[in-house]
């Protein structure tokens, strides 16, 4: 069994069929048929339109390569089948980290950095570090209303009862949740034990997801709203797709979640993350 640190990573699939020769699957789509050897994989996303044969999911399962159905490009999180590692050296550090309350808050402080550079949180205990997220996103809001000139009364959570950019905002919520619950569950992490969150069953989900959300879904919940208030759930996952596609933001986030919970030499070295569509072009230019 190849180590995980060899493999080449994140395949993302959409719209085509997969299906098995010998140790390889291949994915055929309009443009040909790509074949990727199964114990080069890490994690395969299957995203819409896609069918995978009974063959293909055994060598899958023997290979040790965790399959998660997604939506497109990641923007929802459906279900997944087996784990990436056969250790469960991640989700031990998570529990250690999450049991004791100075390395929950040392988290927290590492996660609060990287979203407010600059800020000084090495002294502050978790309710002033949560007042202070508080107050910074209420900012970030206020900012993405001067920008765009979208109207900002505060956030709601009425569904499609509520203005086109609370509307917008849960949408993009729903997507980013989608690809961060992908990438915790194929890592091996556990959703429910979360640091600043907890009590929920996607507590860790929120936790990670927030690292992004000032950066990516604000502006473009705002910046869907700016082009009318017409069909503003397709619109925003379409964008925000498309915005996971230009940050990389799936390749970021395997990154953040093994550096969170593990630290130095523990943590393995950066996992690719490739689509269909690099394979070919891989392949092509060999």
């Amino acid at each position: 069994m190849s180590q995980i640190e060899d493999r080449l990573g994140f395949v993302y699939v959409e719209r085509a069929i997969i299906s098995r020769d010998e140790s390889a699957i291949t994915a055929t789509d309009d443009h040909g048929t790509v074949s990727i050897p199964a114990a080069t994989l890490s994690v395969l996303l299957v995203g819409p339109g896609t069918s995978v044969s009974h063959q293909a999911m055994v060598l899958l399962a023997e290979c040790g390569v965790t399959c998660v159905w997604v939506g497109e490009q990641g923007v929802r999180y459906y279900a997944h089948g087996r784990g990436l590692s056969h250790s469960a050296r991640l989700v031990e550090a998570q529990a250690r980290l999450v049991a004791n309350e100075r390395s929950r808050v040392a988290v927290v402080r590492r996660m609060l950095e990287r979203r407010f550079p600059g800020e000084e949180v090495a002294r502050m205990d978790m309710q002033r570090l949560r007042g202070m997220e508080g107050a910074r996103m209420r900012r970030a809001y206020a900012e993405q209303s001067r920008r765009t000139g979208v109207a900002w009364a505060g956030r709601s959570f009425d569904g499609r009862g509520s203005d086109p950019v609370n509307q917008a905002l849960s949408a993009a919520a729903t997507c980013l949740y989608g690809l961060v619950h992908s990438v915790i569950v194929a890592l091996g992490a556990s959703p429910d034990l979360g640091f600043m969150h907890s009590g929920n069953d996607r507590s860790f989900v929120y936790d990670v997801a927030d690292l992004y959300r000032a950066e990516v879904a604000l502006p473009v919940a705002f910046d869907v709203v700016v082009g009318g208030d017409h069909d503003i759930q397709g619109r925003t996952r379409r964008a925000m797709r498309d915005r996971f596609v230009e940050t990389r933001l799936l390749r970021r986030c395997v990154a953040d979640v093994l550096d969170l919970l593990l630290s130095g030499d523990e943590a393995p070295r950066e996992i690719e993350v490739t689509g269909i569509g690099e394979i070919a072009r891989q392949g092509d230019e060999s």
